[in-house]
């Protein structure tokens, strides 16, 4: 007698879809009847950082998380002929929620997730039911001192000279430390994370499109304020949590969100960069309470 695999809401679906002439690879779970998450990552990482997220939520919820085009198991074009930024990012991302047809959902946006994000958003703020933050800025505030060769050096003036201190954050030790910076329990963190994101950076031309995406992060901070102004007029329900120990992002980033969402909910985290890692029960909790919250006061 044969076992037929059996699949169940929680159960995470690995999937392609073209897009734009790329194939970008996406996961999925959660029944597709149910309230929509799209999860936006990081650098340097892919939706494998959300490996544990999309089963804690596809209770509830029906999950997407994408990987960017250069990053995870999309397609990788030459970065020679295809422009890796976070406009054309965010183009595609925007392309692919119009293709599997989600136009109303809520966003997690973490790191690199919140620049390809505010972008979309900015366009279609009708998508947007409601909005989770997580280590990702919109405020100068929010740069620790890891970004000084970024803000003085190669942002102003992007050479062979700049880049060079900057190549490190392309290699393992680095891309490990980014992990663990700041995480109180190292066991609870997967050796996977880095050595798979190290395994993408080590194929040929990733760490081009990597600097690529260091230099156009400048375009970002541009748009600082029309991102703000943004989350002043929308005034979307939203959900923060900040891991304040993170090497990127300092703890007044979290707090400067306040400012322009005073009523939003912020939980501030003894954790780091990725505090999904070792906040996995705590932040998935939240969600599904906070959620249930809006139902209640509607």
């Amino acid at each position: 007698m044969k076992h037929e695999p059996k699949i169940s809401d929680r159960t995470v679906r690995s999937e392609v879809l073209a897009v734009e002439g790329l194939d970008i690879f996406y996961r999925e779970a959660g029944n597709p009847g149910s309230p929509v998450i799209v999860l936006l990552h990081g650098f340097p990482a892919s939706s494998h950082q959300y490996r544990n997220l999309i089963p804690a939520l596809a209770d509830r919820f029906h999950v997407v998380a994408m990987d960017y085009p250069g990053f995870g198991n999309s397609s990788m074009p030459d970065p020679a002929k295809y422009s890796y930024t976070f406009d054309k990012t965010a183009e595609v991302v925007e392309a692919f929620l119009a293709k599997k047809g989600l136009k109303r959902f809520g966003v997690f946006m973490q790191d690199y997730g919140g620049p390809v994000g505010f972008r979309i958003l900015c366009r279609h703020p009708e998508w947007l039911e409601w909005l989770i933050i997580q280590n990702t800025n919109a405020y100068v505030q929010g740069f620790t001192p890891v970004w000084d060769g970024f803000r003085n050096a190669l942002w102003k003036r992007r050479t062979p000279e700049s880049e060079k201190p900057l190549n490190g954050f392309l290699e393992l030790e680095a891309i490990k430390s980014v992990y663990l910076h700041g995480h109180k329990l190292p066991a609870l963190i997967s050796p996977d994370n880095w050595n798979m994101d190290f395994r993408y950076m080590d194929r040929q031309g990733a760490r081009q499109i990597q600097m690529d995406f260091f230099y156009d992060y400048r375009t970002n901070v541009e748009l600082y304020p029309k991102w703000q102004e943004f989350l002043r007029t929308q005034k979307p329900q939203t959900l923060i949590f900040w891991g304040q120990n993170d090497i990127f992002f300092t703890p007044e980033g979290g707090e400067a969100y306040l400012k322009d969402l005073p009523q939003a909910e912020i939980h501030r985290l003894d954790s780091g960069h990725f505090a999904v890692e070792d906040c996995l029960e705590y932040i998935s909790s939240n969600i599904h309470r906070f959620f249930e919250k809006r139902l209640a006061s509607r």
